[in-house]
């Protein structure tokens, strides 16, 4: 069990490092055309998928975070 329990940490690891590249990609200064901010949005699913069955608050954080990225950002119009 203790080997199972090194696995998981070391991918919970794994996980916080490449959600904080993935967090680096999501800057505009990076992700600049159409094609990049769909990428971007793929990286984060899948992403998503993998922290979604860890149990670490570290890779949970970052899921929510990398989401709020690809979330359109709303502007509220008013005409008269």
């Amino acid at each position: 069990m203790d080997r199972l329990a090194r696995i998981d940490r070391a991918l919970d690891e794994v996980l916080v490092n490449l959600g904080a590249m993935v967090l680096r990609l999501s800057d505009p200064a990076v992700t600049r055309t159409d094609a990049e901010r769909r990428a971007l949005a793929r990286s984060v699913r899948q992403y998503a998928r993998c922290a979604d069955q860890s149990g670490d608050p570290r890779v949970r954080r970052l899921r929510d975070e990398l989401q709020e990225t690809v979330r359109p950002k709303l502007r509220i119009v008013a005409t008269r």
